[in-house]
């Protein structure tokens, strides 16, 4: 798999609705948003060049934040989700100034997330009808 920065939003917009609208029923309109815009995209296609995975980022003072991470059925259990984690962690922590991680999890992934050193706090709470949690890693 080859995960790089793209600007095609079709492709990683393509992911997303298959993973969270149409799989997690995740309301289209709280799944796509204006931050897309703005967004640092990443695209993981396979050997034949097909998009499998994708994930968004975000900057905001000093955070970078880690979103919308999606992996298509057929590339799940390969590794894709974690090498998206790392591919994302290094573009964030490669830009000036990022001094935090920052992702929202969804409560039954929080495990996963602890293994790249982010730690949970706050409440639980509901995004698109699933129940998450805050998770953060410092990077000072």
């Amino acid at each position: 798999m080859m995960i790089e920065r793209t600007d095609d939003l079709d492709a990683c917009l393509a992911i997303r609705r298959e993973v969270f609208i149409d799989e997690q029923g995740v309301p289209e309109a709280e799944e796509i948003d204006d931050l897309d815009a703005g967004a640092i995209h990443l695209l993981a296609r396979d050997d034949q060049g097909r998009p499998m995975g994708t994930a968004r980022l975000l900057v905001l003072d000093g955070t970078g934040k880690i979103g919308r991470v999606a992996v298509r059925k057929p590339a799940r259990g390969t590794g894709l989700g974690a090498a998206l984690i790392r591919a994302s962690m290094d573009e964030l922590c490669a830009l000036p100034g990022i001094t935090r991680l920052k992702l929202s999890a969804q409560t039954h992934v929080i495990p996963f997330y602890e293994r790249f050193g982010f730690t949970a706090h706050g409440p639980e709470y509901d995004d698109g009808g699933i129940p998450h949690r805050d998770m953060t890693r410092d990077l000072t």
